[in-house]
């Protein structure tokens, strides 16, 4: 999303070269970045035919890769609150995605990651998407972050002066207060996409082009205060990429979703030598993905390597974002840390987006809140290479397909995937998928069928031995969840919950302030003017 400037190059040094490495036998750094709809195969170390991931297959080299990684949820707001609480939607809430009018998010009694870490004395910040609720107390300041820079929900949930490719195209923002009306049911017109910078809106529409040096550099800026408070920190950097549209400068070869694809592995790169500069082994980074590609937007979506999800194209619909489908969940996972997760390893540990609460817990020797029960668990012997165990089971929720938001109609065991719904995403060319419900349920061999391509005949021995561990294992759940301390997210919309800084202009245009400077002091955080909330 842009060139660096000089200033920001010669701001990030200066705060690179004033870090110190930390105190010894102190608590770790963690930094987690989360892309957005990544497919398994935009990775170079999981898929040779990529070549746009340099500083990802570098960070691979050096840390450990997980190729049965999956995510929480298979769309963004699902997913994002189970790496936030360790607790699938069904335990959380949050079954499906907020609105840009939604008045709820995150239910307020669900204890966040940030939250249990700076109750542990750490600096917390979230920086990129949140989408777990802008209005009032839902807004990342009152969930446990001590800094706040980002877009509020998906970066296509509002117009931009440069809306950047997409599928459909979507127009700029008006540029006169005369009212307007969507050209198209997949773009909006009629409100411009916000940046906040804590409880303020500082640019309204936000320029797409400018976000990656402005992440970088509040990422700089927090990590130093955070060494110069001699506290351990906690950034949560949620990237715009790969979700569409992509704002690139126009690629030389024509190929727009390589472009950013390479943009983003740089950004990665970046933040990477950020934290070695700060002392290295000091800082754990986890990188991995909310979801897989969203195929609908056909050639601006992301690969999805032997993730193909056979049985459900041969049906139409896709098997990537939204579905129970390996493309769906399935998703890039590399954990560096020098000096304790070891190099060059890759690990078929079966593990998950709901471990990064309650392993970062347990580093940081803290305790998980009380009261409730977790989907992750405390990974770190994976991590640390002294096994290769990870989950016997796996859930994975309808998230927008078939079925009913939130339900839980897919399980992993072990390698066996069984299906009691399918269908209902669209397709590139289309089509969605008849939403079928399957009694008994489909179960494929994903050790020898990674493709998903052809189910176990139900009058065969193997589906005969696993049927019964199956039907056992998801009744267990099931009940598990049933008899849980469980919250339901307030879904409710009310157009006066739409951020928005100034209602005398169609496209709610606003910029930052000449006066305005960023301060990550957390008191005069919780004094910033609020615009729009």
């Amino acid at each position: 999303m842009g060139t660096p400037a000089p200033r920001s190059v010669l701001l990030l040094a200066v705060l690179m070269g004033l870090c110190v490495p930390p105190v010894a036998q102190g608590k770790p750094n963690f930094i987690v970045i989360l892309a957005d709809d990544l497919g398994w195969g935009d990775l170079g170390a999981n898929w040779a035919e990529t070549k746009e991931t340099p500083h990802l297959d570098e960070l691979a080299a050096e840390g450990t890769r997980f190729v049965d990684f999956h995510s929480a949820a298979s769309t963004c707001s699902p997913s994002r609150a189970s790496l936030l609480t360790g607790r699938l939607g069904v335990r959380n809430g949050v079954t499906h995605n907020f609105a840009i009018s939604s008045q709820g998010g995150l239910p307020l009694n669900e204890t966040t990651l940030a939250e249990v870490l700076r109750a542990a004395g750490y600096s917390t910040a979230a920086i990129g998407k949140w989408h777990l609720g802008h209005h009032g107390h839902h807004h990342p300041i009152f969930r446990g972050f001590d800094y706040y820079l980002g877009i509020p929900y998906s970066h296509d949930m509002g117009c931009t002066d440069t809306p950047g490719y997409n599928v459909p195209p979507c127009p700029p923002c008006p540029q006169h207060s005369a009212a307007t009306s969507p050209t198209n049911k997949d773009c909006y017109t009629d409100v411009a996409l916000p940046l906040f910078e804590n409880l303020t809106i500082i640019q309204q529409p936000v320029n797409l082009s400018s976000l990656v040096e402005r992440y970088v550099e509040a990422a700089a800026r927090f990590i130093q205060q955070a060494r110069d408070g001699s506290r351990p920190f906690f950034l949560y950097l949620a990237l715009a990429h790969m979700h569409v549209p992509l704002q690139i400068a126009p690629p030389r070869d024509g190929g727009t979703y390589g472009a950013a694809l390479r943009e983003m592995d740089a950004l990665v790169g970046r933040v990477k030598r950020l934290a070695d500069s700060c002392g290295k082994g000091s800082t754990l980074l986890w990188f991995t993905g909310d979801n897989g590609p969203w195929m609908q937007k056909c050639e601006l979506a992301g690969r999805l390597g032997p993730l193909l999800g056979a049985w459900q194209r041969a049906r139409g619909g896709s098997p990537a974002k939204q579905t129970t489908w390996e493309g769906g969940h399935r998703v890039p996972a590399l954990v560096y840390w020098p000096g304790h997760v070891p190099a060059e390893r890759s690990s078929r540990a079966m593990l998950s987006t709901l471990d990064v609460f309650p392993t970062l817990v347990a580093l940081a020797g803290a305790t998980l809140p009380p009261n409730r029960r977790f989907d992750g668990m405390d990974v770190s012997s994976v991590l640390f290479g002294l096994s290769d165990v990870g989950h016997k089971m796996l859930l994975h929720p309808n998230s927008g397909a078939a079925g009913k938001d939130g339900a839980v109609e897919a399980l992993r065991l072990v390698q066996y995937k069984a299906f009691y719904t399918t269908g209902g995403a669209k397709a590139c060319d289309g089509s969605i998928g008849l939403e079928e419900h399957h009694w008994p349920p489909l179960i494929f061999n994903l050790d020898r069928d990674i493709q998903e391509q052809e189910p176990l005949d139900v009058a065969s021995r193997e589906y005969q031995a696993v049927l019964p561990a199956v039907s056992r294992a998801y009744a267990q759940a099931l009940e598990d969840i049933a008899t849980d301390n469980i919250t339901v997210a307030d879904y409710s919309r009310d157009p006066a919950a739409v951020p928005c800084c100034s209602t005398q202009h169609v496209a709610c245009r606003c910029h930052t302030p000449t006066s305005h400077t960023a301060s990550l002091d957390q008191h005069t955080d919780r004094r910033a003017t609020r615009l729009c909330l």
